[in-house]
């Protein structure tokens, strides 16, 4: 053998990776995790392996030259004049090892340390003729992030102290049962969010995903945690409905083990349920809620001790001024962002500890009892000498959501790049945001203490309409454009806090309007029902306390909800709404507008849900006679609604009738959209099932098949669309006397449902019990 590696068990992942990289350039090594006999004779195998192998190579580091184990492999390598060592990290070299010429990979990235190691190596033994590659994952490289990473802050560099917290914070999540969840509750301010930024850091080694969520609104929650599926490119990934795909990243974190899931600031253990898995990871939640007894221990987080305050505030400013340290410590609470605000303040202005004590004590008794406010005043005051067009970007952003405030969101307030620039920089400088990549982050406090402010100065009411009509302008969404959704994913947070800001107080209603409609739309179209009702339902207060009752945009917004309400199975809710949509539509344009035809259409779906087919009939046909009148015989607007007829019909058992108008919508979709649209594969698939009740199964089997394969190029082969047609084949198959092949459909169908709806889906359970009558047949079909 070439090498044996010598290490300590805290620098296995180094050695892992050193023997990988060997052995890839064609190397033969031991290592100890790799080729020794679980419980077999450590100090056997050890001494055997230095004798086998030409050279020792030792992982240094400062656990290494401190354990007392090495030091029989050194003098067993000396003997031999075999010793290479390679430094990991920091760690003083002397002694008998003082002298040798090492291997430095401290501070190297992967692809730097591989071409060090392997330079070193060939200094001492020629490399092989023969280069074989191993075949099994390459091992991490320590330290690097795992591949999956969504972690949105950078490392504190001015993190100080909590290591016991760190220590108590890692048992929990190692030592009991799969899987470890974590809640960590403290007062803000407090630092929860760095403590687990430090863990997840610290820890990347030990971890393939670390996953951030933003828990504290639950439409976020879902959609964060609903992205980790495009990462782990689940089949899922694209579905429109989030809780679809979320359910599936659940369902894979579940049976999968190193990955870290941090769902910062959630307000309780009820909006967290549904995205904890079950399985081998781990879960830390970040919480001012000191309530989660129920889900878990929680981990309490105090302020910082006293020595680690002083310790943090010196370090942070570059002062070493410990008395007035201490004292200013002892002012601000220990509260590490009064501190970091504070000790920011410290180095911008080159002033002393001792000198921002005094400036803080000046100030009115009565403020003194809130640290960060105090803070905030003293660099509020500082930047309007200093560097005023920085205030208006720190008022603008606290009507926002604190994390992920994209810069070209906010940039275009500004005159100009340069003077934006400024003003991100004056904030930075005196540490009221961070900034990292495009985005900034401010703390949930400082924003509160700026509103507080303003609202002093009567100005709270122009920033909030400032900042709602900024989101109102950037928000995207269009429920057929696909490359909006992302966008408006990130956008949602801000747009949800914006509009709560101009709703309490009566500012730009309007627009506060307008993007509640909108992010109701978006929040459906992902499928979160619940939340959309809610964005709606505030839109339609919104319209008719800007323009009364009875207007038109009432009506678009009152027709909103009854849509999301009829998918919800509130019929009776959404029949309510939608009629007081067409009687104001009605009122403003007339009987025979296309909006009166679009609201009767949506009438008609309800009353055919209800059961009230002749009714259903009324509404639709009504909307398709408008529509012919508006638009012609040949526009999709009619094409739907002689769909809908055609549904209609066939539910009243018409199906000739039901046939033709079904032919008719198809043939439009056919002109208008081309042969290969998903709007034609949903004809495709009614005429196919009104010819099943026909008994023409042929016919049937033909044009369903014509929507699964639409359906399969546009949205993939596991798309609960592609389900649906799976589950109608297996109907047509059984007809035709193939049970075989409507099982193996079904079998599919069944799995998409499961994945994407989970058990209790009215569609998995459909799948389940068609599939049940298959097998049955099939074995009462072979007993026989």
């Amino acid at each position: 053998m070439d090498f044996f590696v010598s290490y300590t068990q805290a620098d296995r992942k180094w050695a892992e990776w050193i023997a990988f990289q060997l052995e890839a350039a064609g190397y033969t090594t031991i290592v100890q995790s790799w080729d020794f006999r679980p419980g077999g004779n450590f100090v056997r195998e050890m001494d055997r392996a230095i004798a086998q192998a030409e050279r020792t190579i030792a992982v240094l580091s400062p656990d290494y030259l401190a354990a007392p184990y090495p030091q029989d492999e050194w003098t067993a390598a000396f003997a031999g004049r075999k010793l290479l060592p390679v430094r990991v990290r920091e760690c003083k070299v002397e002694g008998l090892l003082g002298p040798i010429v090492y291997i430095d990979l401290v501070g190297l990235d992967e692809a730097a340390a591989k071409k060090a190691l392997l330079a070193g190596v060939l200094g001492e033994r020629a490399k092989p003729t023969s280069v074989p590659f191993p075949t099994a994952k390459a091992p991490h490289f320590p330290g690097a992030l795992p591949e999956i990473w969504n972690v949105p802050h950078l490392r504190n560099p001015n993190f100080t102290g909590r290591e016991e917290l760190l220590q108590e914070l890692r048992t929990a999540l190692t030592a009991g049962p799969a899987p470890a969840i974590v809640p960590i509750a403290g007062l803000s301010g407090t630092g929860k969010t760095q403590l687990v930024l430090e863990y997840a850091y610290l820890h990347t080694d030990d971890y393939e995903i670390v996953w951030w969520v933003r828990a504290e609104d639950p439409s976020t929650l879902i959609g964060d945690y609903a992205h980790l599926a495009a990462q782990l490119g689940l089949p899922e990934k694209d579905l429109a409905d989030q809780h679809a795909s979320a359910a599936a990243v659940r369902s894979w974190l579940g049976h999968h083990p190193g990955w870290l899931l941090i769902m910062d600031n959630a307000r309780n253990a009820t909006d967290c349920r549904e995205c904890l898995p079950m399985g081998a990871g781990h879960v830390l939640i970040t919480s001012s809620n000191p309530n989660w007894a129920r889900l878990a221990k929680p981990l309490r987080l105090p302020v910082l001790p006293r020595a680690d305050a002083v310790e943090f505030l010196q370090k942070r400013c570059g002062r070493d001024e410990p008395v007035a340290a201490a004292e200013l410590c002892e002012a601000l609470g220990d509260l590490p962002l009064a501190l970091g605000h504070a000790a920011a303040y410290i180095e911008a202005t080159g002033s002393s500890i001792a000198e921002y004590f005094d400036l803080y004590s000046s100030r009115p008794r009565e403020l003194l009892t809130n640290a960060v406010a105090v803070t905030w005043e003293i660099s509020f005051e500082r930047l309007q000498t200093e560097e005023p067009v920085a205030l208006d970007l720190l008022y603008l952003v606290a009507f926002l959501a604190p994390e992920d405030i994209d810069t070209n969101l906010v940039s275009p307030a500004f005159p100009d790049a340069l003077q934006f620039d400024r003003a991100r920089g004056g904030l930075r400088r005196y540490s009221l945001i961070d900034v990292s990549g495009g985005s900034i982050a401010v703390h949930r406090l400082v924003q509160a203490v700026t509103r507080d402010r303003l609202a002093r100065e009567g100005q709270e009411r122009k920033w909030a309409e400032s900042a709602v009509k900024l989101v109102n302008e950037a928000f995207p969404f269009k429920d057929d454009v696909v490359e909006t959704w992302s966008p408006s994913s990130r956008l949602l947070p801000h747009a949800l806090a914006a509009a709560a800001h101009s709703e309490r107080l009566g500012v730009a209603l309007e627009y506060t309007g307008r993007l509640l409609n909108d992010v109701g739309l978006y929040l459906e179209n992902r499928g979160q029902s619940g939340e959309a009702e809610q964005a709606l339902k505030r839109a339609l207060a919104v319209a008719e306390k800007v323009y009364g009752p009875d207007h038109l945009v009432v009506a678009i917004r009152a027709n909103n909800i009854g849509l999301i309400l009829k998918d919800q199975g509130d019929l009776v809710g959404a029949l309510h709404y939608t009629q007081r949509a067409l009687a104001i539509d009605e009122r403003v344009y007339g009987a025979d507008h296309s909006e009166v035809a679009a609201v009767a259409n949506n009438i008609g779906i309800i009353l055919r849900a209800q059961g009230d087919l002749t009714g259903a009939l009324q509404y639709a046909q009504r909307a398709l006679t408008i529509d012919e009148k508006v638009y012609g015989p040949d526009h999709a607007s009619v094409a739907i609604r002689a769909s809908n007829i055609g549904l209609i019909l066939q539910g009243q058992g018409d199906l000739p009738g039901a046939l033709q108008y079904a032919q008719r919508a198809l043939a439009i979709d056919e002109k208008t959209y081309g042969p290969d649209h998903p709007k034609v594969a949903v004809i495709a698939n009614n005429i196919g099932m009104i010819l099943k009740d026909q008994g023409n199964v042929a016919g049937a089997l033909q044009y369903i098949e014509r929507a699964l394969g639409i359906d399969e190029k546009v949205y993939g082969p596991d798309h609960p669309t592609v389900a649906t047609n799976l589950n109608n084949i297996g109907l047509i198959l059984r007809d035709q006397g193939d049970l075989v092949g409507a099982l193996q459909h079904t079998q599919r169908a069944l799995r998409i449902f499961q994945a994407a709806y989970g058990p209790g889906s009215p569609l998995t359970k459909l799948a389940t019990k068609n599939l049940a009558i298959y097998e049955q047949a099939l074995a009462k079909q072979a007993g026989s």
